[in-house]
Protein backbone atom coordinates (compact mmCIF):
# COMPACT_ATOMS: atom_id res chain seq x y z
CA UNK A 1 0.00 0.00 0.00
CA UNK A 2 2.39 2.64 0.85
CA UNK A 3 4.76 1.38 -2.24
CA UNK A 4 1.55 2.35 -4.34
CA UNK A 5 1.14 5.70 -2.72
CA UNK A 6 4.65 6.51 -3.05
CA UNK A 7 4.27 5.54 -6.73
CA UNK A 8 1.55 8.12 -7.16
CA UNK A 9 2.81 10.79 -5.27
CA UNK A 10 1.38 13.66 -7.61
CA UNK A 11 -1.76 12.74 -7.00
CA UNK A 12 -1.02 13.87 -3.36
CA UNK A 13 0.59 17.22 -4.77
CA UNK A 14 -1.01 20.29 -4.79
CA UNK A 15 -1.19 21.86 -8.31
CA UNK A 16 -0.49 25.33 -6.66
CA UNK A 17 2.00 25.33 -4.07
CA UNK A 18 3.36 22.06 -5.36
CA UNK A 19 3.87 20.23 -2.41
CA UNK A 20 2.41 17.43 -0.53
CA UNK A 21 -1.38 18.77 0.55
CA UNK A 22 -1.62 20.06 3.76
CA UNK A 23 -5.06 19.69 5.34
CA UNK A 24 -6.34 18.46 1.68
CA UNK A 25 -9.72 19.61 0.54
CA UNK A 26 -11.72 18.44 -2.19
CA UNK A 27 -13.97 21.09 -3.64
CA UNK A 28 -16.97 20.03 -6.05
CA UNK A 29 -15.06 19.30 -9.26
CA UNK A 30 -13.35 16.73 -8.19
CA UNK A 31 -9.94 18.21 -7.78
CA UNK A 32 -7.91 18.66 -4.28
CA UNK A 33 -6.07 21.45 -2.55
CA UNK A 34 -4.65 23.30 0.49
CA UNK A 35 -7.05 24.50 2.31
CA UNK A 36 -4.71 27.54 2.89
CA UNK A 37 -4.01 27.33 -0.89
CA UNK A 38 -7.52 27.23 -2.50
CA UNK A 39 -8.76 29.69 0.10
CA UNK A 40 -5.87 32.48 -0.81
CA UNK A 41 -7.19 31.69 -4.64
CA UNK A 42 -10.95 32.42 -3.77
CA UNK A 43 -10.35 35.44 -1.69
CA UNK A 44 -8.60 36.93 -4.92
CA UNK A 45 -11.49 36.04 -6.74
CA UNK A 46 -13.93 37.90 -4.35
CA UNK A 47 -14.92 40.57 -5.97
CA UNK A 48 -15.37 39.23 -9.40
CA UNK A 49 -18.51 37.05 -7.10
CA UNK A 50 -17.31 33.98 -9.28
CA UNK A 51 -15.03 31.52 -8.05
CA UNK A 52 -13.20 28.90 -10.27
CA UNK A 53 -11.04 25.81 -10.01
CA UNK A 54 -7.31 26.89 -10.57
CA UNK A 55 -6.69 23.66 -12.78
CA UNK A 56 -10.59 22.84 -14.75
CA UNK A 57 -11.72 26.29 -14.72
CA UNK A 58 -15.20 25.24 -13.54
CA UNK A 59 -16.58 28.33 -12.25
CA UNK A 60 -19.09 28.39 -9.18
CA UNK A 61 -21.74 30.97 -8.49
CA UNK A 62 -21.38 30.85 -4.56
CA UNK A 63 -17.88 30.17 -2.38
CA UNK A 64 -17.99 26.23 -1.97
CA UNK A 65 -18.02 25.29 1.72
CA UNK A 66 -14.24 23.95 2.44
CA UNK A 67 -14.09 20.79 4.71
CA UNK A 68 -11.02 18.45 5.59
CA UNK A 69 -10.83 15.30 3.37
CA UNK A 70 -9.58 13.11 5.78
CA UNK A 71 -9.16 9.91 3.69
CA UNK A 72 -7.08 12.19 1.64
CA UNK A 73 -5.11 13.58 4.68
CA UNK A 74 -3.92 10.00 5.57
CA UNK A 75 -2.78 9.01 2.81
CA UNK A 76 -0.67 12.16 2.57
CA UNK A 77 -0.12 11.30 6.39
CA UNK A 78 1.38 7.82 5.36
CA UNK A 79 3.03 9.47 2.25
CA UNK A 80 5.34 11.52 4.63
CA UNK A 81 6.00 9.05 6.63
CA UNK A 82 7.25 6.25 3.58
CA UNK A 83 8.79 8.90 1.70
CA UNK A 84 12.22 7.51 1.04
CA UNK A 85 14.20 9.43 -0.69
CA UNK A 86 13.59 13.69 -1.49
CA UNK A 87 12.88 14.23 -4.94
CA UNK A 88 15.24 16.79 -5.99
CA UNK A 89 13.23 19.84 -7.34
CA UNK A 90 13.72 20.92 -10.53
CA UNK A 91 15.56 24.34 -11.37
CA UNK A 92 12.92 26.61 -10.93
CA UNK A 93 12.95 29.65 -13.49
CA UNK A 94 11.18 33.34 -12.53
CA UNK A 95 8.90 34.81 -15.28
CA UNK A 96 11.42 38.07 -16.35
CA UNK A 97 10.78 41.05 -18.57
CA UNK A 98 9.25 39.41 -21.99
CA UNK A 99 8.37 36.58 -20.46
CA UNK A 100 4.82 34.25 -20.00
CA UNK A 101 3.42 33.91 -16.46
CA UNK A 102 2.58 30.89 -15.38
CA UNK A 103 -1.32 31.38 -15.13
CA UNK A 104 -1.56 28.45 -12.14
CA UNK A 105 1.61 29.78 -9.66
CA UNK A 106 -0.64 32.07 -7.08
CA UNK A 107 3.07 33.62 -5.03
CA UNK A 108 5.99 33.42 -7.38
CA UNK A 109 4.72 33.23 -10.72
CA UNK A 110 7.67 31.03 -13.03
CA UNK A 111 8.06 31.34 -16.41
CA UNK A 112 5.46 29.42 -18.61
CA UNK A 113 6.76 26.72 -21.10
CA UNK A 114 3.30 25.95 -22.86
CA UNK A 115 0.29 27.22 -23.68
CA UNK A 116 -2.92 25.32 -23.43
CA UNK A 117 -5.63 26.58 -27.06
CA UNK A 118 -8.52 24.41 -25.14
CA UNK A 119 -8.01 25.50 -21.16
CA UNK A 120 -6.87 28.87 -22.58
CA UNK A 121 -3.79 28.89 -19.68
CA UNK A 122 -0.11 28.80 -19.44
CA UNK A 123 1.72 26.57 -17.75
CA UNK A 124 5.27 26.74 -15.94
CA UNK A 125 6.95 23.16 -16.57
CA UNK A 126 5.95 21.70 -13.19
CA UNK A 127 2.04 22.69 -13.67
CA UNK A 128 2.15 21.51 -17.14
CA UNK A 129 2.60 18.12 -16.45
CA UNK A 130 0.20 18.68 -13.57
CA UNK A 131 -2.00 19.45 -16.89
CA UNK A 132 -1.06 16.43 -18.59
CA UNK A 133 -1.83 14.48 -15.64
CA UNK A 134 -5.18 15.87 -14.99
CA UNK A 135 -6.05 15.23 -18.64
CA UNK A 136 -4.42 11.88 -20.02
CA UNK A 137 -7.12 11.04 -22.04
CA UNK A 138 -7.70 14.03 -23.34
CA UNK A 139 -5.64 15.73 -26.37
CA UNK A 140 -5.40 19.29 -25.82
CA UNK A 141 -3.63 21.45 -28.45
CA UNK A 142 -0.75 22.93 -26.74
CA UNK A 143 1.81 25.38 -28.52
CA UNK A 144 4.93 27.10 -26.87
CA UNK A 145 4.20 29.67 -24.05
CA UNK A 146 1.98 32.96 -25.84
CA UNK A 147 0.61 35.84 -23.96
CA UNK A 148 -1.84 36.54 -26.63
CA UNK A 149 -4.70 33.93 -24.84
CA UNK A 150 -6.89 36.78 -24.06
CA UNK A 151 -7.74 37.58 -27.91
CA UNK A 152 -9.11 33.87 -28.10
CA UNK A 153 -11.58 35.09 -25.47
CA UNK A 154 -14.76 36.86 -26.12
CA UNK A 155 -15.02 40.47 -24.59
CA UNK A 156 -18.57 40.58 -24.21
CA UNK A 157 -19.52 36.75 -23.15
CA UNK A 158 -16.10 35.81 -21.57
CA UNK A 159 -16.32 32.54 -24.01
CA UNK A 160 -13.89 30.87 -26.56
CA UNK A 161 -13.39 32.44 -29.96
CA UNK A 162 -14.33 29.17 -32.01
CA UNK A 163 -16.43 30.53 -34.60
CA UNK A 164 -16.13 32.84 -37.71
CA UNK A 165 -18.60 34.98 -39.14
CA UNK A 166 -18.20 35.61 -42.73
CA UNK A 167 -20.79 38.48 -42.74
CA UNK A 168 -18.69 40.80 -40.33
CA UNK A 169 -15.38 39.11 -41.15
CA UNK A 170 -14.93 38.37 -37.53
CA UNK A 171 -14.24 35.90 -35.00
CA UNK A 172 -17.11 34.94 -32.28
CA UNK A 173 -18.23 32.89 -29.69
CA UNK A 174 -21.47 31.00 -29.56
CA UNK A 175 -23.54 33.52 -27.85
CA UNK A 176 -22.79 36.01 -29.90
CA UNK A 177 -24.08 33.24 -32.69
CA UNK A 178 -27.70 33.70 -31.19
CA UNK A 179 -27.08 37.55 -30.40
CA UNK A 180 -25.85 40.09 -32.44
CA UNK A 181 -24.37 37.93 -34.95
CA UNK A 182 -27.54 35.51 -35.41
CA UNK A 183 -28.43 34.74 -39.12
CA UNK A 184 -25.33 35.38 -40.03
CA UNK A 185 -23.25 33.17 -42.55
CA UNK A 186 -21.31 31.23 -39.99
CA UNK A 187 -18.53 28.61 -39.62
CA UNK A 188 -15.79 26.70 -37.70
CA UNK A 189 -12.87 28.71 -36.71
CA UNK A 190 -10.88 25.40 -38.84
CA UNK A 191 -13.24 26.20 -41.48
CA UNK A 192 -12.78 30.17 -41.88
CA UNK A 193 -8.69 29.19 -40.93
CA UNK A 194 -8.81 26.61 -44.33
CA UNK A 195 -10.69 29.47 -46.34
CA UNK A 196 -8.34 32.49 -45.60
CA UNK A 197 -5.00 30.55 -45.65
CA UNK A 198 -5.92 29.99 -49.00
CA UNK A 199 -6.18 33.78 -49.79
CA UNK A 200 -3.28 34.45 -47.24
CA UNK A 201 -0.94 32.20 -49.70
CA UNK A 202 -2.26 34.11 -53.04
CA UNK A 203 -2.02 37.38 -50.72
CA UNK A 204 1.97 36.24 -49.60
CA UNK A 205 2.98 35.37 -53.16
CA UNK A 206 1.83 38.87 -54.28
CA UNK A 207 4.21 40.48 -51.28
CA UNK A 208 6.55 37.95 -51.96
CA UNK A 209 6.86 39.15 -55.96
CA UNK A 210 5.75 43.05 -54.81
CA UNK A 211 9.25 42.35 -52.39
CA UNK A 212 11.24 41.67 -55.24
CA UNK A 213 10.06 44.37 -57.11
CA UNK A 214 10.49 46.58 -54.52
CA UNK A 215 14.28 45.05 -53.53
CA UNK A 216 15.18 45.96 -57.11
CA UNK A 217 14.17 49.07 -57.52
CA UNK A 218 15.91 50.06 -54.39
CA UNK A 219 18.67 48.91 -55.45
CA UNK A 220 18.56 50.59 -58.74
CA UNK A 221 17.51 53.71 -56.59
CA UNK A 222 20.53 53.26 -54.43
CA UNK A 223 22.75 53.11 -57.40
CA UNK A 224 20.90 56.01 -58.65
CA UNK A 225 21.53 58.14 -55.28
CA UNK A 226 25.31 57.28 -55.23
CA UNK A 227 25.52 57.74 -59.21
CA UNK A 228 24.00 61.22 -58.39
CA UNK A 229 25.93 61.79 -54.99
CA UNK A 230 29.46 61.29 -56.98
CA UNK A 231 28.26 63.27 -60.06
CA UNK A 232 27.27 66.31 -57.64
CA UNK A 233 30.58 65.83 -55.72
CA UNK A 234 32.35 66.08 -58.95
CA UNK A 235 30.68 69.51 -60.09
CA UNK A 236 31.22 71.06 -57.13
CA UNK A 237 34.74 70.74 -56.92
CA UNK A 238 34.55 71.72 -60.68
CA UNK A 239 32.60 74.76 -59.60
CA UNK A 240 34.60 75.57 -56.85
CA UNK A 241 38.31 75.55 -58.99
CA UNK A 242 36.10 77.30 -61.79
CA UNK A 243 34.99 80.11 -59.56
CA UNK A 244 38.01 80.37 -57.57
CA UNK A 245 40.15 80.87 -60.91
CA UNK A 246 37.48 83.73 -61.88
CA UNK A 247 37.39 85.44 -58.64
CA UNK A 248 41.09 85.62 -58.73
CA UNK A 249 41.18 86.95 -62.63
CA UNK A 250 38.39 89.47 -61.66
CA UNK A 251 40.44 90.45 -58.60
CA UNK A 252 43.27 91.57 -60.64
CA UNK A 253 41.07 93.06 -63.66
CA UNK A 254 39.27 94.76 -60.67
CA UNK A 255 42.91 96.26 -59.19
CA UNK A 256 43.78 97.35 -63.10
CA UNK A 257 40.45 99.06 -63.44
CA UNK A 258 40.89 100.65 -60.45
CA UNK A 259 44.54 102.05 -61.28
CA UNK A 260 43.08 103.11 -64.57
CA UNK A 261 40.17 105.04 -63.25
CA UNK A 262 42.70 106.70 -60.70
CA UNK A 263 45.35 107.61 -63.44
CA UNK A 264 42.60 108.97 -65.47
CA UNK A 265 41.23 111.09 -62.74
CA UNK A 266 44.67 112.44 -61.68
CA UNK A 267 45.23 113.89 -65.18
CA UNK A 268 42.04 115.71 -65.91
CA UNK A 269 41.80 116.76 -62.17
CA UNK A 270 45.37 118.34 -62.96
CA UNK A 271 44.39 119.68 -66.24
CA UNK A 272 41.47 121.59 -64.33
CA UNK A 273 43.36 122.72 -61.19
CA UNK A 274 45.76 125.19 -63.87
CA UNK A 275 42.99 126.59 -65.31
CA UNK A 276 41.39 127.15 -61.88
CA UNK A 277 44.36 128.97 -60.65
CA UNK A 278 44.49 131.20 -63.77
CA UNK A 279 41.01 131.87 -63.63
CA UNK A 280 41.75 133.13 -59.71
CA UNK A 281 44.44 135.35 -61.09
CA UNK A 282 42.57 136.84 -63.63
CA UNK A 283 39.37 137.71 -61.04
CA UNK A 284 42.10 139.11 -58.83
CA UNK A 285 43.16 141.51 -61.47
CA UNK A 286 39.78 142.59 -62.56
CA UNK A 287 38.80 143.02 -58.89
CA UNK A 288 41.51 145.20 -58.29
CA UNK A 289 41.26 147.63 -61.55
CA UNK A 290 37.37 147.76 -60.40
CA UNK A 291 38.48 149.23 -57.29
CA UNK A 292 40.81 151.82 -58.47
CA UNK A 293 37.84 152.72 -60.99
CA UNK A 294 35.46 153.19 -58.39
CA UNK A 295 37.67 155.09 -56.46
CA UNK A 296 38.73 157.48 -59.75
CA UNK A 297 34.83 158.16 -60.02
CA UNK A 298 34.37 159.90 -56.53
CA UNK A 299 37.61 161.88 -57.23
CA UNK A 300 36.96 165.84 -57.85
CA UNK A 301 40.42 166.54 -59.66
CA UNK A 302 39.45 166.77 -62.88
CA UNK A 303 43.07 166.71 -64.34
CA UNK A 304 43.92 163.59 -62.18
CA UNK A 305 41.00 161.66 -63.33
CA UNK A 306 41.94 161.94 -66.73
CA UNK A 307 45.15 161.20 -66.29
CA UNK A 308 44.31 158.35 -64.47
CA UNK A 309 41.08 156.73 -66.08
CA UNK A 310 43.11 156.18 -69.83
CA UNK A 311 45.49 153.58 -67.74
CA UNK A 312 43.25 152.33 -65.16
CA UNK A 313 40.48 151.52 -67.82
CA UNK A 314 42.53 149.42 -70.28
CA UNK A 315 40.99 145.64 -70.06
CA UNK A 316 44.00 143.81 -69.00
CA UNK A 317 44.73 140.70 -71.44
CA UNK A 318 42.97 137.54 -70.61
CA UNK A 319 42.54 133.79 -72.69
CA UNK A 320 39.70 134.12 -74.48
CA UNK A 321 36.97 132.19 -71.64
CA UNK A 322 35.01 129.93 -74.36
CA UNK A 323 38.88 128.30 -74.88
CA UNK A 324 38.92 127.50 -71.13
CA UNK A 325 36.45 124.54 -71.06
CA UNK A 326 36.13 121.42 -68.83
CA UNK A 327 34.03 118.61 -68.96
CA UNK A 328 31.34 119.41 -66.50
CA UNK A 329 29.67 116.21 -66.85
CA UNK A 330 32.95 114.11 -67.16
CA UNK A 331 32.18 110.70 -65.24
CA UNK A 332 33.17 107.44 -65.31
CA UNK A 333 29.46 105.77 -66.39
CA UNK A 334 30.59 104.36 -68.76
CA UNK A 335 33.19 102.46 -67.00
CA UNK A 336 30.28 101.44 -64.50
CA UNK A 337 28.25 100.37 -67.27
CA UNK A 338 30.82 98.30 -68.69
CA UNK A 339 31.14 96.58 -65.24
CA UNK A 340 27.30 96.26 -65.14
CA UNK A 341 27.22 94.56 -68.12
CA UNK A 342 29.74 92.40 -66.59
CA UNK A 343 27.29 92.18 -63.73
CA UNK A 344 23.99 90.74 -65.67
CA UNK A 345 26.21 88.37 -67.46
CA UNK A 346 27.51 86.45 -64.37
CA UNK A 347 24.31 86.70 -62.86
CA UNK A 348 22.61 85.33 -66.44
CA UNK A 349 25.17 82.66 -66.31
CA UNK A 350 24.42 81.81 -62.80
CA UNK A 351 20.70 81.22 -63.38
CA UNK A 352 21.59 79.06 -66.08
CA UNK A 353 23.90 76.92 -64.18
CA UNK A 354 20.76 76.60 -61.50
CA UNK A 355 18.51 75.72 -63.80
CA UNK A 356 20.31 72.99 -64.90
CA UNK A 357 21.31 71.95 -61.62
CA UNK A 358 17.25 71.67 -60.43
CA UNK A 359 17.00 69.75 -63.83
CA UNK A 360 19.36 66.90 -62.33
CA UNK A 361 16.36 64.53 -60.86
CA UNK A 362 16.41 60.56 -60.09
CA UNK A 363 14.39 58.87 -62.73
CA UNK A 364 11.88 56.92 -60.95
CA UNK A 365 9.65 54.23 -62.49
CA UNK A 366 7.10 55.06 -65.00
CA UNK A 367 3.36 55.11 -64.73
CA UNK A 368 1.88 51.53 -64.21
CA UNK A 369 -0.38 51.23 -67.40
CA UNK A 370 -2.16 47.77 -66.64
CA UNK A 371 -4.15 46.11 -64.03
CA UNK A 372 -1.56 44.04 -63.28
CA UNK A 373 0.95 47.22 -62.93
CA UNK A 374 -1.16 48.67 -60.60
CA UNK A 375 -2.02 45.89 -58.03
CA UNK A 376 1.82 46.00 -57.39
CA UNK A 377 0.95 48.76 -55.89
CA UNK A 378 -1.80 48.15 -54.06
CA UNK A 379 -2.79 48.89 -50.55
CA UNK A 380 -4.76 47.80 -47.58
CA UNK A 381 -7.14 50.29 -46.23
CA UNK A 382 -9.25 50.09 -43.08
CA UNK A 383 -12.36 52.81 -42.25
CA UNK A 384 -11.11 54.25 -39.05
CA UNK A 385 -14.24 54.28 -36.61
CA UNK A 386 -13.54 57.34 -35.06
CA UNK A 387 -14.10 59.34 -38.02
CA UNK A 388 -17.53 57.53 -38.78
CA UNK A 389 -20.65 59.51 -39.06
CA UNK A 390 -23.46 57.62 -36.70
CA UNK A 391 -25.74 56.95 -39.21
CA UNK A 392 -22.70 54.95 -41.01
CA UNK A 393 -22.20 51.17 -40.44
CA UNK A 394 -19.26 49.65 -40.36
CA UNK A 395 -18.73 45.82 -40.94
CA UNK A 396 -16.26 43.20 -42.56
CA UNK A 397 -13.45 43.97 -40.60
CA UNK A 398 -14.26 48.01 -40.89
CA UNK A 399 -13.80 47.64 -44.33
CA UNK A 400 -17.24 48.42 -45.04
CA UNK A 401 -19.69 50.48 -44.90
CA UNK A 402 -23.55 51.63 -45.51
CA UNK A 403 -26.16 53.91 -44.71
CA UNK A 404 -28.13 53.27 -41.40
CA UNK A 405 -31.36 54.70 -40.42
CA UNK A 406 -30.81 54.12 -36.81
CA UNK A 407 -27.71 55.92 -34.90
CA UNK A 408 -25.28 54.03 -34.42
CA UNK A 409 -23.35 53.99 -30.88
CA UNK A 410 -19.71 55.00 -31.57
CA UNK A 411 -18.40 56.84 -28.39
CA UNK A 412 -17.57 61.03 -28.91
CA UNK A 413 -14.81 61.42 -30.39
CA UNK A 414 -13.14 64.63 -32.29
CA UNK A 415 -12.78 63.58 -35.55
CA UNK A 416 -15.56 62.24 -36.35
CA UNK A 417 -17.91 63.53 -38.72
CA UNK A 418 -21.29 64.76 -36.97
CA UNK A 419 -23.81 65.92 -39.89
CA UNK A 420 -22.39 64.73 -43.21
CA UNK A 421 -22.52 60.68 -43.76
CA UNK A 422 -18.41 60.33 -44.69
CA UNK A 423 -15.83 58.15 -43.03
CA UNK A 424 -11.93 58.26 -43.47
CA UNK A 425 -9.46 55.68 -43.48
CA UNK A 426 -7.00 55.08 -40.66
CA UNK A 427 -3.73 54.86 -43.18
CA UNK A 428 -2.87 57.19 -45.34
CA UNK A 429 -0.96 57.95 -48.70
CA UNK A 430 2.11 59.56 -48.96
CA UNK A 431 3.95 57.59 -52.11
CA UNK A 432 2.37 54.99 -54.69
CA UNK A 433 -0.65 53.54 -53.86
CA UNK A 434 -4.02 51.58 -55.57
CA UNK A 435 -6.86 50.39 -54.39
CA UNK A 436 -10.38 49.30 -55.16
CA UNK A 437 -14.00 49.83 -53.97
CA UNK A 438 -17.49 48.42 -54.50
CA UNK A 439 -19.81 50.68 -54.39
CA UNK A 440 -23.85 50.88 -54.55
CA UNK A 441 -26.31 53.54 -54.24
CA UNK A 442 -25.07 57.26 -54.40
CA UNK A 443 -21.52 57.36 -53.09
CA UNK A 444 -18.49 59.63 -52.90
CA UNK A 445 -15.04 58.12 -53.39
CA UNK A 446 -12.38 60.82 -52.22
CA UNK A 447 -8.88 61.31 -50.75
CA UNK A 448 -8.37 64.28 -47.99
CA UNK A 449 -6.08 65.73 -46.10
CA UNK A 450 -6.42 64.80 -42.23
CA UNK A 451 -7.25 68.61 -41.88
CA UNK A 452 -10.17 68.94 -43.40
CA UNK A 453 -13.41 70.12 -40.96
CA UNK A 454 -15.88 67.04 -38.62
CA UNK A 455 -18.19 69.83 -38.10
CA UNK A 456 -21.36 70.99 -39.93
CA UNK A 457 -22.46 69.76 -43.23
CA UNK A 458 -20.88 72.81 -45.14
CA UNK A 459 -18.63 73.07 -48.15
CA UNK A 460 -15.74 72.91 -45.14
CA UNK A 461 -16.89 69.33 -44.09
CA UNK A 462 -17.75 68.00 -47.19
CA UNK A 463 -15.65 66.12 -49.65
CA UNK A 464 -14.58 67.99 -52.97
CA UNK A 465 -16.29 71.02 -51.95
CA UNK A 466 -12.75 72.35 -50.71
CA UNK A 467 -9.05 72.75 -51.31
CA UNK A 468 -9.07 69.97 -48.58
CA UNK A 469 -10.00 66.96 -50.88
CA UNK A 470 -10.78 65.19 -54.34
CA UNK A 471 -13.92 63.06 -54.84
CA UNK A 472 -15.88 61.27 -57.60
CA UNK A 473 -19.24 61.52 -57.21
CA UNK A 474 -21.40 58.10 -58.08
CA UNK A 475 -24.73 57.29 -58.86
CA UNK A 476 -27.32 57.98 -61.98
CA UNK A 477 -24.31 60.17 -63.06
CA UNK A 478 -20.87 60.61 -61.91
CA UNK A 479 -18.97 63.91 -61.58
CA UNK A 480 -15.64 65.04 -60.30
CA UNK A 481 -15.69 68.09 -57.38
CA UNK A 482 -12.81 70.18 -56.16
CA UNK A 483 -13.04 73.39 -54.56
CA UNK A 484 -16.65 73.43 -55.34
CA UNK A 485 -15.76 73.22 -58.90
CA UNK A 486 -17.70 70.49 -60.25
CA UNK A 487 -16.37 68.52 -64.00
CA UNK A 488 -19.41 66.25 -65.36
CA UNK A 489 -18.34 62.70 -66.33
CA UNK A 490 -19.81 59.76 -68.58
CA UNK A 491 -22.41 57.48 -67.13
CA UNK A 492 -19.81 54.50 -64.91
CA UNK A 493 -21.74 51.13 -65.43
CA UNK A 494 -19.07 49.02 -63.54
CA UNK A 495 -19.58 48.82 -59.64
CA UNK A 496 -16.07 48.39 -59.16
CA UNK A 497 -13.66 51.30 -59.14
CA UNK A 498 -10.18 51.58 -59.06
CA UNK A 499 -7.98 54.83 -57.28
CA UNK A 500 -4.23 55.07 -58.50
CA UNK A 501 -2.29 58.06 -56.30
CA UNK A 502 1.54 59.22 -56.59
CA UNK A 503 1.83 61.74 -54.34
CA UNK A 504 5.25 63.20 -55.02
CA UNK A 505 4.29 63.28 -58.46
CA UNK A 506 0.87 65.03 -57.61
CA UNK A 507 -0.65 62.01 -59.86
CA UNK A 508 -4.76 61.27 -58.77
CA UNK A 509 -6.72 58.85 -61.45
CA UNK A 510 -10.10 57.06 -61.10
CA UNK A 511 -10.94 54.19 -63.42
CA UNK A 512 -14.00 52.10 -64.05
CA UNK A 513 -12.79 48.72 -63.56
CA UNK A 514 -14.33 45.35 -65.41
CA UNK A 515 -13.12 42.82 -68.23
CA UNK A 516 -10.24 46.27 -68.49
CA UNK A 517 -9.79 49.79 -66.63
CA UNK A 518 -11.11 52.93 -68.21
CA UNK A 519 -9.98 56.54 -66.89
CA UNK A 520 -12.65 58.21 -65.59
CA UNK A 521 -10.53 61.21 -64.53
CA UNK A 522 -7.17 62.43 -63.61
CA UNK A 523 -5.96 64.89 -61.99
CA UNK A 524 -2.68 66.74 -61.85
CA UNK A 525 -1.35 69.42 -58.91
CA UNK A 526 0.78 69.53 -56.26
CA UNK A 527 -0.08 67.44 -52.57
CA UNK A 528 1.20 69.33 -49.37
CA UNK A 529 0.11 66.43 -47.32
CA UNK A 530 -0.50 62.84 -46.44
CA UNK A 531 -3.69 61.95 -48.08
CA UNK A 532 -6.75 59.94 -46.43
CA UNK A 533 -9.22 57.74 -48.57
CA UNK A 534 -12.67 58.87 -47.98
CA UNK A 535 -15.99 58.05 -48.56
CA UNK A 536 -19.50 59.17 -48.13
CA UNK A 537 -22.83 56.67 -48.41
CA UNK A 538 -26.21 57.84 -49.04
CA UNK A 539 -29.27 56.32 -48.55
CA UNK A 540 -29.48 52.66 -49.02
CA UNK A 541 -25.68 52.89 -50.27
CA UNK A 542 -22.86 50.72 -49.58
CA UNK A 543 -18.81 51.00 -50.37
CA UNK A 544 -16.50 48.12 -49.84
CA UNK A 545 -13.09 48.55 -49.78
CA UNK A 546 -11.42 45.47 -51.71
Amino acid sequence: MAEAISCNQELFTCPICLDLLKDPVTIPCGHNYCMGCIKGCWDQEDQKGVYSCPQCRQTFNSRPVLNKNNVVAELVEQLRKTRIQTVVPAPVVCAGAGDVDCDVCTDRKLKAVKSCLDCLLSYCETHYKVHNDVNPGRKHKVVDATGQLQERICTQHEKPLEIFCRTDQSCVCFLCMVDEHKGHDTVSASAGRKEKQTHLEETQRKFQQRILEREKELQELKKAVETIKSSAQTAVEDSERIFTEMISTIETRRSEVTELIRAQEKAEVSQAEGLLKQLEQEIAELKRRDAELEQLSHTEDHIHFLKTFQSVSNTPETKDVSSIYVNQDLSFETVKKAVSLLENFCKEEVMKISAAVTKVQIILPSEPTTREEFLQYSCHFTLDPNTANRYLHLSEGDRRTEKRDELQSYPDHPERFDSLRQVLCSEGVSGRCYWEVEWSGVVYIAVSYKSISRKGGGNKSRFGCNNQSWRLRLNSGSSFWHSNNETKLPLVASSRIGVYVDHRAGTLAFYSISDSMTLLHRVQTTFTHTLYPGFLAGTKSSVKLL
